[in-house]
């Protein structure tokens, strides 16, 4: 089959058993892993970025050629740059400092502009906080009024959770043949967990939060040591649009040396090289299935792709 575009890439990527990791890790139960990290922007921010620009270009809220401005780590940026690319749209990715540099790369060679955001006093390069998103938003706000832009709103438009609604959801429920017990996601912009939750819970399936340690805001723990090396999320924020009302059974929470070593296992084991994120929701799943969820199956995500963090620590070693 011949595809029109990229654009209809973007969905339907395999779900794999991850029996291998779960062996090393001397788990009891199954853990299924989704690859987004095989969509065309190696993350799974392809499936909100195509939704996002689909509904406001039909609502006729983004007109033709219209430009596009978005915060991003990166990964919404990269799906952003590719669906804007594809359609006409000139799109500005703005990103803060702390993000890994190939990240920035990626979007600029897909024909994004890049604004870079300084981080803010006190911050870690390589590590972005709370702090640094706030910066990172007034700087987007200011460039979609100068730019009489369409904001793509990742963390408030409704084609975000609806794109995972939609599609991961059911996709994970279909190719599983019904056997997930469990899921759980780590949380950036709440868009994934919220709207897989929505699809799954009401089939009997449980639903967890993922949250680095320090930033347990959802938990309702520790939000007092915010630094942590998962980007894309983490950043203490509690009042998340997409999770309001979502059907979610719990958190669990993940330190920065746990997400680390599970996507290192992950490489190693079943040769899925995933990021950050997709270390932390193994890590996650695999105590999820030492704890509540012992002798079921839990799905996960691997979000992105580890060539985003070559510059980052996640391999320096």
């Amino acid at each position: 089959m011949i595809l029109p575009s990229v654009i209809a890439a973007i969905g339907q990527t395999p779900l794999v058993d991850l029996s291998r990791a779960c062996a090393a890790l001397r788990v009891e139960g199954r853990i299924l892993a989704k690859l987004d990290y095989l969509l065309p922007g190696f993350s799974k921010k392809d499936r909100a970025a195509r939704a996002i620009v689909e509904a406001a270009r039909a609502s006729g809220v983004l007109m033709p050629g219209q430009t596009v401005v978005e915060l991003t780590s990166g990964n919404m940026g990269t799906g952003l740059a590719i669906v804007c690319g594809v359609l006409g749209h000139p799109f500005v990715a703005v990103m803060s400092e702390g993000n890994s540099i190939e990240r920035a790369r990626m979007m600029r060679a897909l024909g994004a502009e890049v604004v870079l955001v300084p981080q803010a006093p006190g911050s870690i390069a390589g590590e972005v906080s709370g702090a640094d998103l706030a910066l990172v938003e007034e700087a987007a706000q200011r460039l979609t009024a100068e730019r009489g832009a369409f904001r793509a709103d990742q963390f408030g438009h409704p084609g975000n959770p609806a794109a995972h609604e939609t599609g991961t959801g059911p996709e994970i429920w279909a190719q599983s043949g019904g056997s997930v017990t469990a899921f759980c996601d780590f949380v950036g912009s709440g868009g994934t967990l919220a709207g897989t939750a929505r699809a799954l819970a009401p089939k009997g399936v449980r639903c967890y939060a993922v949250e680095p340690e320090g930033t347990e805001a959802l938990s309702g723990g520790n939000t007092g040591t915010p630094g942590h090396p998962i980007l894309g999320g983490g950043y203490g924020m509690a009042a998340l649009t997409h999770l309001h009302g979502a059907p979610l059974s719990g958190t669990r929470i993940v330190s920065g040396v746990g997400a680390r070593d599970h996507a290192r296992l992950l490489a190693r084991t079943e040769g899925i090289f995933g990021g950050y994120s997709s270390g932390a929701n193994l890590a996650a799943a695999a105590e999820l299935l030492r704890g509540p969820e012992k002798g079921g199956t839990v799905a996960i995500v691997i979000c992105d792709s580890g060539l985003k963090y070559l510059s980052a620590d996640l391999w320096r070693d």
